[in-house]
């Protein structure tokens, strides 16, 4: 056997992809799947994206781009979040980045190592956790609650900070619960910060224009106190449908960004230069398909959360953004973890153990709504006849 580093045994998974190879398995071995487990959309990226990354190509982009990215797409960044949120910001501050992942695991290299503590949402994005014990730090979660629509309390996060406190994870809308903290929790977050200088944010806004039933997204660029330390990650993923082009972006303090820049060289030098274009085409294009998508996402929602609380066992609370639901299960009787995989061997169905997104998400299963309003009902009916 090869003698790794230690530190290779603290680096988790997504279980979604474990089970979307399994779900994908069964399904070619002539099973009938829907798949309700994987997070992203079921659309295609819009037509007019597609077109600016070939004409890319084409036009002989095919090199290195500066590590932070093409200065036209940094600009366009920003340039789209003064139009979103009113803000300012300094393109020479945002580095284009391949996906979100690179920004949380860059963020807790940078803060986390043995004697430090980096809070972060649970049950709560699973690379979270594993760039946290990657790091040496010493993670420290702090609680999602069903009974507060999975939105975090901002006394308890500030209860949770000590002196080896570096950096604290938030994440709204989020995955996996699709809750979002309202901005009443965010001004006290931030009040409360005021006692901890030296204690970074990075907040993971990639579902940010995911939003239902009028809510307004709260992005904590808003807060100038804290634009000193905060760490913005977004991207296109998700908006625009684009989660195998590989594209997101972070803004950086100041003091602090070289270092991601550097981090950036020496982990995957840049993004490649048609995808760059393709992003600068969908903030500066038509955002038509974005309404629509998140429309019929909201459509969804309405279904899925009617539905699963139809389920004997199951409860529901209607989630506030992003495309998942997470039901608790508990009135079933069984364990997250055997049920997601009894729904699947058995119902044909592929959802996510709520345990998979940390401790406390025992008792709880994720549902990806990014899947046609049909496949949901035929999915509920399947879990109702598996559970009957």
């Amino acid at each position: 056997m090869p003698v790794l580093a230690d530190r290779m045994n603290q680096l988790g998974t997504e279980t979604a992809f474990e089970v979307l190879a399994r779900a994908n398995a069964l399904a070619a071995a002539g099973k009938s799947i829907i798949n309700l487990g994987i997070g992203q959309p079921d659309f295609k990226t819009p037509e007019h994206i597609v077109e600016a990354g070939v004409k890319a190509m084409r036009d002989g982009h095919h090199g290195y781009t500066p590590a932070a990215g093409i200065p036209q797409l940094r600009e366009g960044v920003a340039a789209d979040l003064k139009k979103r949120h009113g803000v300012d910001v300094d393109p020479g501050l945002i580095m284009i980045m391949p996906g979100g992942k690179p920004t949380m695991f860059f963020a807790c290299l940078m803060f986390g190592q043995p004697g430090t503590e980096i809070l972060y949402p649970n049950p709560g994005f699973p690379i979270y956790e594993s760039s946290v014990k990657f790091s040496g730090a010493t993670p420290v979660p702090y609680p999602l609650s069903e009974a507060n629509g999975f939105a975090f309390s901002a006394e308890e996060v500030l209860g949770k900070i000590t002196p080896r406190t570096r950096l604290i994870i938030v994440n709204s809308p989020a995955n996996p619960t699709g809750g979002t903290v309202p901005k009443e929790e965010f001004d006290a977050l931030v009040a409360g910060l005021a006692a901890w200088p030296d204690v970074h944010v990075m907040s993971d806004e990639i579902y940010g224009q995911m939003l239902y039933d009028g809510r307004e997204h709260t992005t904590l660029l808003s807060y100038p106190e804290l634009r000193d330390r905060l760490i913005l990650l977004d991207g296109w993923s998700k908006t625009y449908a684009m989660t195998g082009w590989r594209l997101g972006y972070s803004l950086w303090p100041k003091a602090i960004f070289p270092h991601a820049e550097k981090l950036a060289v020496n982990c995957h030098s840049c993004v490649n230069a048609p995808t760059q274009f393709a992003g600068l085409a969908a903030l500066t294009g038509p955002q038509d398909a974005v309404r629509a998508m998140v429309e019929a996402f909201d459509g969804r929602r309405r279904v899925i959360v009617s539905e699963l609380n139809q389920i004997p066992g199951f409860r529901c609370v209607e989630p506030g953004g992003a495309f998942y639901a997470f039901p608790n299960i508990e009135g079933t009787g069984m364990g997250a973890k055997a049920l997601q995989t009894k729904l699947l061997e058995d119902a044909g169905v592929a959802v996510i153990a709520g345990t998979s997104f940390g401790a406390f998400g025992e008792g709880y299963l994720r549902f990806s709504y990014a899947n046609s309003t049909e496949n949901i009902r035929e999915a509920i009916t399947r879990i109702k006849a598996c559970l009957s």
